[in-house]
């Protein structure tokens, strides 16, 4: 491969991780094709982009990313391919679930939330982290509760309120 063809390589992967918000590391080295075309299309309707990289483009294109991502670098051996997504916990949920039927892929390392998860015992803990969405929807939850206590109430106060003038004005 030629010098340019690896530039353009490295600033077409730097493009894409910075379009980004999540990044993920993981092994599918040894996949058959089968296998690859089902996580491939597992990948497609979760929104997440799976790209087979070289270890050292993929290290050039993150060093001229506009996110820190040197913490991860350690991670970059062996076969390695590339998960992209808006949502930070889907890849991991994807990787876990497609994990019942096969072997791989193995989790190497992330980039979520702007902090770095290295190793394969962090897995579950990305599993676990809420997505910007899913806080917002928690918090609007949290404050709608009591509004509603407060808007019942007022509202089963009304009804007491209208029943005493009535029968108030009824006595007389």
């Amino acid at each position: 491969m030629k010098k340019e063809e690896k530039k353009e390589i490295i600033d077409g992967l730097t493009e894409q991780v910075n379009s980004y918000k999540h990044l993920y590391v993981s092994d599918i080295a040894g996949l058959n094709a089968t296998a690859t075309q089902q996580l491939r299309r597992a990948c497609f309707y979760a929104d997440i982009k799976l790209i087979q990289v070289k270890n050292t483009l993929l290290k050039k294109a993150l060093e001229n990313a506009d996110n820190n991502y040197e913490e991860i670098f350690v991670a970059l051996t062996g076969s390695s391919a590339i998960m992209l997504s808006e949502t930070g916990n889907a890849p991991a949920k994807l990787i876990k679930e497609f994990r019942r039927t096969n072997d791989k892929p193995v989790f190497k390392a992330a980039y979520v939330e702007e902090c770095a998860y290295v190793g394969e015992e962090l897995l579950e803990s990305l599993i676990s982290i809420k997505s910007r969405d899913e806080l917002i929807a928690d918090i609007i939850l949290m404050l709608q509760s009591p509004v509603q206590n407060v808007i019942s109430a007022l509202q089963s106060g009304q009804n007491t309120i209208t029943g005493v003038i009535k029968t108030l004005s009824e006595k007389e």
